[in-house]
């Protein structure tokens, strides 16, 4: 069985305060993107096989199983119900440490195919149960429908907002940025406007009030990532943003962007385009 796991931005992301257990509230809008990996699980019916065997491409892993989310998920289920041995095949085009939930996102699709093939017939509500348990975004793939995210990320509700017939642009440069890190540097605070109440007007004025409480300190420590973000906004996005806490950005446009304009304006970059 193969599916493709999507990626993520975010639409705005107010730190709001800090929690108890050293974690920190958040409010920000989940967008899903269909930049997308491969992921193929199959069963292994061979006498004494494994309980699994994985594989990745395209990408470096030097983790244990224990960093594995996609493994995680193999747990999480195999904790409470009975799986059979699969093998996993993962071909990475989502970037890596770029904000876009990647690995999340491969963890929550390996939950909802372990369900099918080994015919669990778990709910959405299930599975998204499970999902939290592995990441603060992964319960987000479970649905894959724009959301707005409260809590560490994972206290989900559905919310109404389309960028249907817009483009986005998505570039990454080879930075990666520890998320404690990130949050090391910010200071908690309530947005002056709601997230709420900034989505529903028109795109082009999004600029002036949603912001990404990461990018100061991202960009006081990487100036020339201020660069890419100010790139975006002069090819002429209606809105441009890092995604999470880095280190990929978005624009969206109202139209497709040339990419000759891309290779030239992010030569360093890992760059991709689509129609949302």
């Amino acid at each position: 069985m193969i599916t493709f796991p999507c990626c993520k931005i975010n639409l705005g992301l107010d730190i709001v305060s800090k929690r108890a257990d050293g974690y920190h509230n958040l409010e920000t809008l989940f967008y899903p993107v269909p930049l997308v990996d491969i992921l193929e699980i199959t069963i292994n019916d061979k006498k004494e096989a494994p309980q699994y065997t994985s594989s990745m491409h395209n990408a470096q892993f030097s983790g244990s199983d224990d960093d594995n989310l996609v493994i995680k998920a193999y747990k999480a289920l195999a904790t409470d119900h009975r799986l059979p041995c699969v093998n996993i095949s993962l071909y990475k085009n989502i970037p890596t440490g770029a904000g876009l939930g990647g690995g999340s996102s491969d963890a929550a699709f390996a939950l909802k195919m372990l369900n099918e093939i080994a015919s669990l017939h778990l709910s959405d509500d299930d599975l998204e149960r499970y999902a939290a348990t592995i990441g603060a975004d992964c319960a987000f793939f479970v649905k894959c429908v724009p959301a707005f995210a409260t809590g560490i990320g994972n206290e989900l509700s559905k919310v109404d907002c389309s960028l249907a017939g817009y483009h986005i642009v998505l570039v990454k440069p080879d930075i990666h940025i520890s998320t404690k890190e990130a949050y090391s540097h910010v200071t908690p605070s309530y947005p002056t406007v709601p997230l709420l109440d900034i989505i529903p007007r028109p795109i082009n004025m999004w600029a002036s009030s949603m912001k990404n409480d990461f990018e100061r300190s991202v960009f006081a420590k990487y100036p020339h990532m201020e660069d890419i973000k100010n790139k975006l906004y002069r090819m002429g996005a209606l809105y441009a943003s890092m995604s999470g806490s880095g280190s990929a950005f978005y624009g969206i446009f109202e139209q497709a962007q040339s990419q000759e304009e891309l290779a030239r304006l992010f030569p360093d970059c890992f760059t991709w385009q689509s129609a949302l």
